[in-house]
Formats: structure tokens, C-alpha cells, sequence
């Protein structure tokens, strides 16, 4: 295993990690938008009014999205596995 392997891999798990965790951050920045216009409209300053909602938002995007998540980080690992098998 030489440099640029070790440097494909890195890259490659770094990706994963941005691509498999962007459905979830996605729907906290959204909410998050949406929470603060709320606020910012209503002028409710309840700090823990945006955390409910934030929670809620990642965990039912990471329940649609699971299916995905798994396939993207199967993919690192088949990626990872086959490049082990040919010896890089």
C-alpha cells in the first residue's frame, strides 16, 4: 500500500461519511431555519423550542433514509474489502 491508496481510501470514507450523514443534517438545518423564522416572527425566545423539533426531524429523516445510509456506507465497505482482496 503506497501513499496515493492510502489517500484514495481516506477520501473515500470521508465522502461516505459527508454523503451518508447529508439527509440528516439536512432535515436539522431545515427545521432549524423553520424553528428560528418562527421565532424570529413570533418573538418567542424559548431556547428549548428548537431542540423537540430538531430531534424529531433527524430521527424520522434517518428512518426514510436508512435504507440509503446502509447502502452508501456497504458501498465503503465493499470498496475497502475488494481493494484488501487485490492487495491494493
Amino acid at each position: 500500500m503506497n501513499d496515493a491508496d492510502a489517500l484514495e481510501l481516506v477520501k473515500q470514507a470521508i465522502w461516505t461519511v459527508i454523503v451518508a450523514s447529508g439527509p440528516s443534517v439536512g432535515a436539522a438545518m431545515i427545521v432549524g431555519i423553520a424553528v428560528s423564522l418562527f421565532q424570529a416572527l413570533t418573538q418567542i425566545q424559548e431556547a428549548t423550542l428548537t431542540f423537540v423539533p430538531k430531534i424529531m426531524a433527524v430521527f424520522f429523516a434517518t428512518l426514510i433514509f436508512a435504507h440509503y445510509m446502509g447502502a452508501v456506507v456497504f458501498g465503503l465497505a465493499s470498496f475497502t474489502y475488494s481493494r484488501i482482496e487485490t492487495g491494493f
